[in-house]
């Protein structure tokens, strides 16, 4: 039954080809009041990765949650961005910011896992990195944390790519 609605939704089969996974970051309620009593209307965070270096973010609004769901995956793909990592972290410590949130990913060696908050732990599974520590300042509002992530694992730069952007060979 659950892997039925599973299917239906879009969410787990989605194909031989693209090979990626989303996870539901965080759903959202609103209300309005209107004459009959109280509308709620539904907004779905979601993450989208492939555990290889690519990782989207989306936000879908709908009147009903699997709608919101559907349309923040759909979103989150079209926003898909590689991720430089080296082995199972990253290269080099970075900071991200949005709005009034900022995130530190530091680098951490074999074995020690993602060291990550709630909201910010699946997006880095899912961007595939294993071994990494982080910490937040500042508003912990999850789309926000999530957008200075994003904006952190943006910046990284391998060694090879620094060295072709400045023509200097790493001795």
């Amino acid at each position: 039954m659950a892997f039925d609605r599973k299917r239906r939704r879009g969410g787990g089969d989605d194909g031989p080809s693209d090979g990626l996974e989303d996870n539901v970051i965080q759903i959202y309620r609103c209300s309005k009041v209107v004459k009959g009593g109280r509308r709620f209307s539904f907004a779905a965070l979601v993450v989208v990765g492939d555990r290889k270096g690519r990782i989207g973010m989306g936000y879908g609004k709908a009147n009903e949650v699997p709608n919101a769901v559907e349309k923040g995956i759909a979103e989150a793909k079209k926003s898909l961005v590689s991720v430089n990592l080296k082995g199972h972290s990253i290269p080099h410590e970075v900071i991200g910011r949005y709005g009034a949130s900022s995130v530190i990913l530091v680098p951490a060696s074999d074995g020690t896992g993602v060291i990550a908050g709630k909201k910010l732990r699946p997006m880095l599974e899912l961007a595939g990195i294993q071994n990494l520590l982080t910490k937040a300042y500042g508003s912990t509002s999850p789309k926000n944390l999530l957008k200075a992530a994003m904006s952190a694992l943006k910046k990284l730069r391998t060694a090879e790519m620094v060295s072709a952007l400045r023509g200097v060979d790493i001795g």
